[in-house]
């Protein structure tokens, strides 16, 4: 019994360090993020910046038909909007936007949101993005306009 406390208070105390910001050890980050443009805001934060490359890189190998390629670089980051949690919100969310570098050398634009306290077991913040053009399905473009951007959901 005293191994299944002690098993269970680690993975309390481990959650608890994810939630406080501690970033996991990596052995080695893939992207590098070279040009902030002096924007030190949650949207430049290095956990968010890289569990986007992570997902990233998971997007392209499990949906069919998109190139292979990752996510190299974050250039002009900056934060397009924040909504603030209060009484009718309980959730405070942040837009921002930035333009990534990809490694067949091209660069597009992505989007994405941080919703603060939604991480897993409400731990951490959820970060959702859109790359242009690797959208799909239209999973962030409700009511496809056409007009070939995408990511209308999280600008």
């Amino acid at each position: 019994m005293t191994r299944v406390v002690s098993t269970i208070f680690a993975a309390i105390v481990g959650l608890g360090a994810a939630g406080l910001g501690a970033a996991p050890a990596q052995a080695a980050d893939l992207s590098t993020y070279s040009d902030y443009s002096n924007y030190s805001g949650l949207c430049a934060n290095a956990s968010v910046l890289n569990r986007i490359t992570s997902r990233f890189s998971y997007q392209v190998t499990h949906v069919p038909n998109l190139p292979q390629v990752g996510i190299t670089d974050f250039q002009r980051i900056y934060e397009t909007r924040y909504l603030p949690s209060d009484e009718d919100h309980p959730i405070g969310r942040t837009y921002c936007g930035a333009t990534v570098t990809l490694s067949d050398g091209s660069y597009r634009p992505i989007w994405y949101l941080v919703e603060e306290g939604m991480g897993f077991a409400s731990i951490g913040n959820n970060v959702e993005f859109c790359v242009s053009g690797f959208d799909r399905w239209y999973v962030y473009n409700g009511g496809y306009n056409g007009d070939g951007r995408g990511c209308r959901v999280l600008r």
